[in-house]
């Protein structure tokens, strides 16, 4: 069962994360996660724009199918985490929405995504481990990028309610309640994966949330939208996948890492 959910998990990872890539391709544009503001003084733009698409559409395929797999997941969150600070964190200081919770939202996606990758390193075991030392002791710090996404996010659902509301269908009903109860499920998710007795469980119970949202919602927004803002009802919806690979691979590792 935990390695079924191992591999299971690493594959929604890696075709969300090689997905994020073509999209750069589709759009010839960055996903607001990858990077959200293109330094204007930079020149080729475009060609920028098709080489990160493409070493994230390799860095998927190679977890996918296990070509070095552990070392490409272990660098793929390096990069990911150098755009977050190179990128991401200068853009939102110098925005005058820096105050504003909600605003970091992709930088903090990013963060969850570049911790992702380290999961994925250590879903491959241990063997082929040619990495640096100060990578290897990095790694278990990937399952902290996601739980807090996790606190944060289900955080914002009690801060910014209403607007949550309205991304829930209309089908469902009871909109106010099920923000609550989401936010609340969120944050029970993000705490108990950084709680070892029941990180496991936590995370089984996160992934299934997760991958019902990737249906319900997710889903049926990129069909009616899948344009605006360079796709980022799609892009939504391969982070959710990604997302949910996460919870999967930290419920199916034979045992969680120290840090």
């Amino acid at each position: 069962m935990q390695k079924w959910l191992a591999v299971v998990g690493r594959t929604f990872y890696a075709v969300g994360l090689a997905s994020i890539g073509l999209m750069h391709f589709f759009y010839k544009n960055f996903p607001g996660v990858v990077i959200p503001e293109f330094p204007s003084w930079l020149p080729l733009r475009l060609l920028w724009v098709f080489g990160i698409g493409a070493v994230l559409l390799a860095c998927g395929v190679c977890i996918l199918f296990n070509w070095a797999g552990r070392r490409v997941a272990a660098w793929t969150g390096v990069g990911l985490l150098v755009l977050v600070f190179v990128v991401h964190v200068p853009n939102q200081l110098a925005s005058p929405y820096a105050a504003v919770l909600g605003a970091w939202a992709n930088a903090i996606k990013e963060l969850a995504l570049a911790g992702g990758a380290w999961i994925a390193a250590l879903s491959f075991g241990t063997e082929d481990s040619a990495l640096p030392e100060w990578l290897e002791r990095m790694l278990p710090v990937g399952r902290y990028f996601f739980a807090g996404l996790l606190v944060i996010f289900g955080s914002e659902h009690f801060l910014y309610a209403k607007f949550v509301e309205s991304l829930i269908p209309a089908w469902i009903g009871s909109a106010t309640f099920w923000t609550y109860f989401a936010g609340a499920a969120l944050i029970a998710g993000g705490i108990g994966m950084m709680v070892k007795r029941v990180a496991k469980r936590a995370s089984l119970l996160t992934g299934v949330m997760i991958f019902s949202w990737l249906l319900m919602l997710h889903i049926p927004r990129a069909i009616a939208d899948p344009y605006t803002h360079v796709g980022n009802e799609l892009a939504s919806v391969f982070e959710a996948l990604a997302f949910s690979g996460m919870a999967f691979m930290l419920a199916g590792q034979s045992r969680l890492a120290n840090i």
